[in-house]
């Protein structure tokens, strides 16, 4: 398989602050790769140096063999990644529709309709909430309106951050499933940066450990999941 996605040695600061030290890893086309972490470990820095905000300091970001680092975010997007944030950030006073309408705008409305089926195929309470404000919609109604407006531009890699953020357990395993029928069905490659690790180990392919900035610990998700010292320090109480 192929790299779509690959950091090599990269660094990045916020002003004099150093949020990521010398990182390289690779995601390859088809995967779920999952990133774990501590709170302030650099995880959701790393998904935004990858669009660019902020930019690398050291190091290269190539997206299937190209150098991307230098390029500004809305070039970055329309080359075919897309990305559901932590927060959400939905728009709260537009419609369900017209926060999806902003996802495709990036591919011109290119088969809207049909990709509008698969959403609501996906996440029916979309169809259901189509003409309501998204600011009504339940924690878990907005988690789904934001993963299916990053995929209303048709990506071919999808960078989630911290999808199962403040959700009931129930709506965590809703999520996590179309996250693995997404994969399964379309092939569709994911990074996923993720706090909830037994879930997120379970789902990924491969996964790497970032504690301050850094790569500690890479394997597949079967692999950390036997860590002691995986664990001990996610799995059993820890933070």
């Amino acid at each position: 398989m192929s790299n779509v996605l690959e950091l090599q040695g990269v660094s990045s600061f916020y002003g004099p602050i150093q949020a990521l030290r010398d990182v390289s890893l690779d995601v390859r086309e088809g995967e779920i790769v999952t990133l774990i972490g501590a709170n302030g470990a650099g995880k959701s820095t790393l998904m935004m140096t990858i669009f660019g905000q902020p930019k690398a300091k050291t190091g290269r970001v190539l997206y299937c063999g190209d150098d991307i680092t230098a390029l500004p975010a809305f070039k970055i997007a329309r080359r075919g990644i897309a990305q559901s944030p932590e927060g959400r950030r939905i728009f709260p006073r537009m419609s369900v529709e017209e926060n999806l309408l902003m996802g495709a705008q990036v591919i011109n409305y290119e088969d809207y309709d049909t990709n509008l089926k698969k959403m609501f195929a996906l996440f029916p309470r979309l169809e259901e909430r189509f003409a309501q404000r998204a600011g009504t919609l339940s924690g878990g109604e907005q988690q789904m309106l934001a993963i299916a407006r990053a995929l209303m531009s048709k990506p071919k890699l999808l960078l989630l951050d911290e999808p199962s953020l403040g959700l009931a357990p129930l709506v965590i395993k809703q999520i996590f499933g179309a996250i693995r029928d997404l994969n399964r069905e379309t092939g569709l490659t994911v990074l996923l940066v993720e706090q909830n690790a037994n879930q997120a180990l379970r789902l990924a392919h491969r996964a790497y450990v970032l504690v301050n900035g850094q790569i500690t610990l890479r394997g597949t998700g079967a692999e950390l999941l036997a860590k002691p010292e995986i664990r001990a320090a996610y799995l059993e109480g820890g933070h």
